[in-house]
C-alpha cells in the first residue's frame, strides 16, 4: 500500500457541482515502503470530484511520481485503491469550504427558504427605489405585494 505524505493543490478552482485541484511538483508525495517519490505533471495533474455524489471523475488520468532516475506511473483509479488518498481529499474539500458553501448541496427547504428572503430583500429594494423616484403607483403596488408575501 502507498502512503501518501503531502498532498496539497497548487490550486483549486470550482464550476457548478465539480471541483478541480490542480498538482504540482512540490505539492504532491507518496512514500512506497521507506521511498519517498515526488509527483511530476508528466501526464495528469488534476484530480475532477463531482460534489453531488463525492466521486472522482477522471479515473483514467495517469499520474507519474518520480525518486531519481525510477518512475512510478498510477492511473488515478489504482491510486485511489492502493492508497490513503480519500482521507486527504476529504480534508482538502473541507479545508476549502467547498462542500458546505455549494447551493447545489442545500437542502430542499434550505433553499426555498433562501430564495424567498432574497425575492423579500429585492422587493424591498425595489420599493427604496421607488420612494427615491417618487413613483407612488409603483411604490402601493411593491408594498402590496410584499405585504402579501409576509
Amino acid at each position: 500500500m502507498l502512503h501518501i505524505q503531502r498532498m496539497k493543490p497548487f490550486y483549486v478552482t470550482q464550476e457548478q457541482a465539480k471541483v478541480k485541484l490542480v498538482f504540482e511538483y512540490q505539492y504532491f508525495t507518496i512514500k512506497k515502503g521507506e521511498e519517498l517519490f515526488h509527483f511530476i505533471p508528466s501526464e495528469g495533474k488534476e484530480i475532477h470530484i463531482n460534489l453531488q455524489n463525492l466521486q472522482v471523475e477522471n479515473l483514467g488520468d495517469i499520474f507519474v511520481f518520480q525518486k531519481g532516475s525510477r518512475f512510478i506511473r498510477l492511473p488515478l483509479y489504482q491510486l485511489l485503491l492502493i492508497s490513503d488518498i480519500h482521507a486527504h481529499l476529504k480534508e482538502i474539500l473541507q479545508g476549502a469550504d467547498i462542500m458546505e458553501n455549494d447551493p447545489l448541496l442545500l437542502e430542499p427547504g434550505e433553499a426555498e427558504n433562501l430564495i424567498e428572503e432574497l425575492e423579500r430583500i429585492n422587493l424591498l429594494n425595489l420599493i427604496d427605489r421607488a420612494l427615491e423616484q417618487g413613483d407612488r403607483d409603483l411604490f402601493h403596488h411593491l408594498t402590496e405585494q410584499l405585504n402579501g408575501t409576509l
